[in-house]
């Protein structure tokens, strides 16, 4: 017993040192923060916690002005500057500048989900796919527009949206000059050029480039389609011997 006690005390070579790594398995946490109800077990956690209170970051980048919490934040954040990829993984040669984009990745490859749903039995391998997916059950929409009061479940959605508003138009047609708001569109319009008609009818050869923002769903001689509207118009003046019905989507 006696030479155990020697051995850890080899390991710690401070008291204190000793005492805080034992909280770890004791679970006692001295420290309380004055802002919020939250213990820890060390007092450099502590203070780092604070900081989100204070809104202190006293880590500052040494290529911009981006200021950081803590100092790992730091360290990641100057991978953007130098390019540095020291994470790579062990299955592809894909890089990464911080260990949790790592391990994202490697999910695709291991196929580990480890985030189930509370709603239904989907799973998946990212905590904001997640998030999104619940979104659909519970109807809820976090992303709110910083223009005007529409909100979307989806940020990339919102971070479109909010392109009308800026009049942000980051697509560029690699043919033309036009620029574009979102990547649908741009796609659209490069079938201009390209001569790519990617909608077929369903009665017959013919080829459509347009799909459209306005989809109709109806039917014709019984069967279903999702189509584009120069599509529909099409298929109502040359195939339009039974009746159809039609609705928006």
């Amino acid at each position: 017993e006696s030479s155990e006690v020697e051995e850890k005390n080899h390991r710690f070579s401070h008291s204190a040192n000793l005492k805080t790594h034992e909280r770890i398995h004791t679970g006692e946490k001295p420290y309380k923060c004055s802002h919020c109800d939250k213990r820890f077990n060390q007092l450099l956690s502590l203070k780092t916690h604070e900081r989100i209170h204070t809104g202190e970051k006293p880590y500052k980048c040494s290529h911009c002005d981006k200021r950081f919490i803590v100092s790992s934040h730091l360290k990641t954040h100057e991978r953007i500057h130098t390019g540095e990829k020291p994470y790579k993984c062990t299955h592809c040669d894909k890089r990464y500048s911080d260990s949790s984009s790592l391990k994202r990745h490697e999910r695709i490859h291991t196929g580990e989900k480890p985030y189930k749903c509370s709603h239904c039995d989907q799973r998946f391998n990212q905590l904001p796919s997640l998030k999104t997916h619940e979104s659909i059950h519970t109807g809820e929409k976090l992303h709110k527009c910083s223009h005007c009061d529409k909100r979307f479940i989806v940020s990339s959605r919102l971070k479109t949206h909010e392109r009308i508003h800026t009049g942000e138009k980051p697509y560029k047609c690699t043919h033309c000059d036009k620029r574009y708001s979102d990547s649908s569109s741009l796609k659209r319009h490069e079938r201009v050029h390209t001569g790519e008609k990617h909608y077929k009818c369903s009665h017959c050869d013919k080829r459509y480039s347009d799909s459209s923002k306005e989809s109709y769903h109806y039917t014709v001689r019984g069967k279903r389609f999702i189509q584009s509207s120069v599509l529909h118009s099409h298929t109502k003046n040359n195939h339009s011997k039974a009746p159809y019905t039609q609705r928006h989507i």
